[in-house]
């Protein structure tokens, strides 16, 4: 017989949704039947499965070492130590969320299975700081809760702890955060634009079409765009992303005729060439969080000025 002491990153979740991250190669089908048999019990008594779980709860194996073992499978290492990341500077932390700075360059979360990316950062800090541990990793990994491309720099969030991670996703998926970028683009842009249209993404060449009538595929996107100051032939803007879409606001400025300066995929290679920029000048700037249950980021703004080598001037 096994048995396991649940922790708070591993409460307030069904049972059967934890079974099936904790015996990550079991079949639901196992799962259930084990659960009917009482080989699998909850505080020593039979379960179902719907009960949600409660720090201090345990949780009985009665399968044979092999068996438990077998439908573990083999564990992903907890970090030991940090490959060479850069140093992330750090807006705030707590037990339950972390926010902090992105750089460009580097990925939110792998597309490769070697890649490091903001993600793994994340993991790596909080086995550091002592936030989780080597059993914790067995059924919770801290993760990213909003996503910047990989040479959008910026402010990022990280969920800690399950509640943390829970609350942040939650605002994020239901749009409660509000979100801007500064850029710095092609032209003089006088007025301020608000556009909705849609966007649809060719996989197969990782870029994305704008449309003004909707067709199958298409994802219908929301924008705003306001001047902060006009130079000679590019405007500093600053814009507020009410939907998150792949390359939404590179695409949409591109289509309106103030493509992002440094942008090679939507943008002006003249226009690049002419100050010698081929990383698109675009950094998410400021969230704002609403008043949630997170007292570390309840109804606070985060905030960070524009980059010091654009050039302004």
């Amino acid at each position: 017989m096994f048995e396991i002491t649940l922790n708070a990153n591993q409460s307030n979740q069904r049972l059967d949704k934890f079974l099936k991250k904790y015996l990550k190669n079991a079949p639901d089908s196992f799962i259930y039947r084990m659960l009917r048999k009482k080989n699998i019990t909850l505080n020593g008594a039979k379960a179902l499965g719907s009960e949600k779980t409660v720090a201090g709860d345990t949780v009985q194996f009665f399968l044979s070492e092999a068996t438990y073992l077998g439908m573990r499978g083999e564990k992903e290492p907890v970090p030991d130590g940090a490959p060479d990341f850069p140093d992330l500077p750090i807006l705030y932390e707590d037990n339950d969320v972390i926010v902090f700075v992105k750089p460009q360059g580097l990925l939110s979360q792998k597309a490769d299975k070697d890649d490091y990316s903001v993600n793994e950062w994340v993991c790596y800090h909080a086995v550091e700081q002592g936030l989780v541990s080597s059993s914790e990793f067995e059924s919770f990994r801290p993760s990213v809760c909003n996503r910047l491309d990989r040479n959008t720099a910026g402010i990022m969030t990280a969920g800690l702890s399950l509640r943390g991670l829970q609350t942040l996703s939650n605002l994020f998926h239901d749009h409660l955060v509000e979100k801007y970028y500064y850029t710095l683009v092609k032209g003089e842009m006088k007025e301020p634009v608000d556009f909705r249209c849609y966007l649809k993404k060719d996989q197969y060449i990782n870029k994305v079409s704008i449309l003004l009538t909707e067709v199958p595929g298409a994802k219908e996107i929301h924008t705003a765009f306001t001047p902060v100051k006009i130079f000679s032939d590019r405007t500093l803007v600053l814009v507020r992303l009410y939907t998150g879409r792949t390359h939404q606001i590179r695409s949409v400025l591109a289509y309106l005729g103030h493509p992002v300066l440094g942008d090679t995929k939507y943008g002006s290679n003249k226009f690049n060439m002419k100050y010698g920029i081929y990383s698109q000048c675009l950094l998410a700037c400021r969230l704002k969080f609403p008043v949630c249950g997170l007292r570390g980021v309840s109804g606070k703004t985060f905030e960070l000025d524009v980059p010091a080598d654009w050039p302004l001037s």
